[in-house]
């Protein structure tokens, strides 16, 4: 395993993040609710491979996944670097409406009072005293800044989390967050959807991200299971499910895959790897302090995924990659 820097937080983290979306199940991930002892198993394949980093948040199974989390994580809470996020709830005491899923309606809140009482909620869910790193899980304009960057603070300083950042956001709103004053060098990251079906806004981001030394954690690298092979194209899933909207369902993208992994094939035979490793490969080059947050819940992903850190493609590589899906990258995704 390879590790970095999170931003300049002094935080070392694995290159390779544990995506924990999937555990939280519900209508969103249809295919399979995970247990605890399935959970303690895959952090110890995760411990075993190297990999330290975990992101999750509270809307991901409306507390699911971090109460898993902090159920298998007794133990071995210190072999890990945890993060989760700050800015969605439903506990109906305010903010923007976002979305109603699963019964509840869930709201977007940057509010001092709001982000406290979003940490303080995980911080009992998950059974710990501190969370490493807290991410404003979606970027509100209707609160000022100010207020938000002061409540992160404020929790720095009381020991509860080390570090924050952002996603679902915009340049500008890094820059915005490091302007405020008296702050201390928060914003270590974003977090934000790149692959090499939807590069731009993360090209659009990596400029501001190396002028303040910020981490790129990138969501969605193998575009929830489509890069991984043209097998995953034949599977079905509810209407509810994010793998059953997104564009690569389409026929005409579903095409275009096809012919993607036709040519990446060579490669795959060259470095004698998967196709999730080559786009996870490519990802890699694009930044250098690029974070990949690949979402995993069976033992066996884990392997084959930390594999793609010992990939080194040249640039011929990553351009013949990427020049096979320009016809069907897109710009901007809703997930």
């Amino acid at each position: 395993m390879k590790y970095q820097e999170l931003g300049n937080s002094g935080i070392m983290v694995s290159k390779l993040a544990l995506g924990a979306w999937g555990l939280g199940g519900g209508s969103v991930w249809t295919d399979k609710d995970s247990t605890v002892a399935e959970t303690r198993e895959l952090l110890a394949a995760c411990r075993d491979h190297g990999i330290n980093y975990i992101d999750t948040a509270p809307v991901y199974g409306t507390g699911v996944s971090e109460e898993l989390l902090g159920e298998a994580l007794k133990g071995c809470r210190q072999d890990f670097v945890l993060q989760t996020k700050c800015s969605l709830n439903w506990r109906g005491e305010g903010g923007n409406f976002h979305y109603e899923r699963d019964g509840y309606t869930v709201c977007n809140d940057t509010r001092a009072a709001a982000v406290k009482k979003d940490v303080e909620d995980s911080l009992r869910r998950m059974r710990t005293d501190c969370i490493d790193s807290i991410i404003v899980h979606y970027v509100c304009k209707s609160f000022p800044v100010e207020e938000t960057v002061g409540a992160l603070e404020d929790l720095i300083k009381e020991g509860k989390i080390r570090t924050y950042g952002l996603s679902n956001s915009q340049p500008a709103d890094l820059e915005e967050y490091k302007s405020v004053p008296h702050a201390t060098d928060g914003a270590a990251l974003v977090q934000e959807f790149f692959s090499v079906l939807s590069p731009f806004h993360g090209r659009d981001y990596f400029e501001v991200c190396k002028k303040y030394g910020a981490s790129f954690q990138t969501y969605g690298v193998l575009e929830e299971g489509f890069l991984t092979g043209p097998e995953f194209m034949e599977k079905t899933f509810a209407k509810t499910d994010i793998r059953s909207r997104i564009p690569w369902v389409a026929e005409e993208k579903k095409a275009g895959l096809r012919r993607m992994f036709e040519a990446w094939k060579p490669l795959c035979e060259k470095y004698g790897c998967s196709f999730a490793n080559l786009a996870e490969a490519w990802a890699l080059t694009q930044y250098d302090k690029m974070s990949l947050l690949v979402g995993m819940r069976k033992i066996e992903n884990v392997a084959d995924n930390a594999r793609c850190l010992d990939i080194a493609l040249t640039k011929e590589e990553t351009a013949a990659m990427e020049e096979v899906v320009k016809p069907i990258q897109e710009a901007v995704l809703d997930k």
